[in-house]
């Protein structure tokens, strides 16, 4: 008998769960575009921004989602020929590559593959033998969201530091701001993207950037910077109708305040360590199935698994039907297995993702992991014992 009536649990690696104070701050009539609230209002966002990407730079917002964010940071920086290193760990680097070069980059890769963070060492080979310093920036991942790999941005700082490099150091934390510890000031980055569907806990539809004053002297020496995609007047407005290079995203923007009034009433610290131990519960669980079963997490280094979505294998075409059981029967979507045509898996239909960013917390998780274990007894997928009971166990420890 399906169990799934009631309110679904969307455990996908983004959307994330959107908190109901935020959904009912959107819940408004039309506010005045130009002057009023709203102008307060977004003039609070941006420093309250720069607080969860722990930097005293600059930001800028954007309507768009991520992929709007990569082309926006891209185009402030590039003009057409200029060359980019791009370090991939999944899809999504060769997404932002392969944006790079629609805008006329010159791109070159260095991927390490589906399971393995980036290695600075090979990274820094490669910068050493661009002697005329032709890269003008390096491109990664803090977290991708298909493999569920977190890398390191402080490496990769010292890397362009012990090589002297002057390449920009740029970071896609669409997947890990909120979540996972950043810090880009002290970890030297000079320019963070993400959007507002994972950490932030706002309905898909903005995307913001974080430049520092590096990035900011390089955009100012680009003469094609489209009017619209250009940071500058963005990240310091006159009135509200700059934030957005025109109309503002009104709703989204009320929602972003309740969403950034809840993250700094928890704090950062807390937020992280949050997201650290309910992704422990959740490694531990399983871990412990696949002793008996044929689930395994793509990363096997648990320093380098990111806190906010997990890659999973479990064999043949098991990822779609227990994504399909799950759903169907006990109201809980997990993600898809992007990114898996690499692994002989065109579909996908042998993975799965469970998506614990943002708004979730205990019960949310464990009632997570007993929807899984029971989906996996339906359709008689071997597992081994006690996960539940373990997880329980992280979880009790506080």
């Amino acid at each position: 008998m399906p169990l799934a009536a009631g309110r679904p649990y969307l455990a996908i690696p983004g959307p994330s769960v959107m908190p109901d104070p935020v959904l009912q701050a959107m819940h408004i009539p039309s506010p005045n575009i130009y002057e009023g609230e709203i102008a307060d209002i977004m003039h609070s966002i941006l420093p309250d921004l720069k607080k969860v990407a722990r930097t005293d730079h600059h930001a800028a917002m954007y309507i768009a989602n991520g992929h709007g964010a990569w082309e926006a940071a891209l185009h402030n920086i590039l003009r057409p020929g200029d060359k980019v290193l791009v370090v991939v760990t999944g899809r999504f680097g060769h997404g932002w590559a392969e944006m790079a070069e629609g805008l006329g980059a010159v791109v070159e890769k260095v991927d390490f593959g589906l399971k393995s963070p980036i290695d600075p060492a090979r990274v820094e080979e490669v910068l050493r033998a661009d002697r005329d310093e032709k890269i003008r920036a390096v491109l990664f991942s803090h977290v991708d969201t298909s493999t569920s790999i977190r890398n390191d941005p402080a490496a990769l700082r010292a890397v362009l530091d012990a090589v002297g490099h002057p390449a920009l150091l740029m970071a896609d934390c669409i997947a890990s701001m909120g979540c996972d510890r950043f810090e880009m000031d002290a970890w030297g980055v000079d320019i963070a993207v993400t959007a507002s569907q994972k950490g932030l806990m706002v309905p898909p539809g903005l995307s913001f950037i974080f430049f520092n004053d590096r990035a900011k002297a390089v955009a100012s020496q680009n003469p094609g910077v489209s009017r619209y995609w250009n940071w500058t007047e963005r990240a310091a407005p006159d009135w509200p109708y700059q934030f957005f290079g025109g109309t503002s995203a009104t709703h989204h923007v009320y929602g972003l305040r309740k969403s950034l009034d809840m993250i700094h009433a928890e704090g950062m610290e807390a937020i992280w360590a949050r997201h650290a131990r309910l992704a422990e519960a959740i490694w531990t669980a399983c871990e412990i199935w696949g002793e008996g079963g044929p689930m395994t997490l793509n990363v096997a280094d648990r320093a380098v698994r990111s806190h906010a979505v997990t890659a999973l294998g479990l064999g043949g075409g098991n990822g779609q039907r227990l994504r399909a059981w799950t759903e169907a029967n006990a109201g809980v979507v997990l993600g898809i297995g992007l990114g898996m045509a690499e692994r002989g898996d065109p579909k996908g239909d042998g993975y799965f993702r469970i998506g614990h960013m943002g708004h979730v917390n205990a019960h949310m998780v464990l009632g997570l992991l007993g929807v899984i274990e029971a989906g996996m007894r339906a359709l008689e997928i071997p597992f081994g014992a006690g996960a539940l009971s373990a997880a329980a166990e992280v979880v009790s420890k506080g």
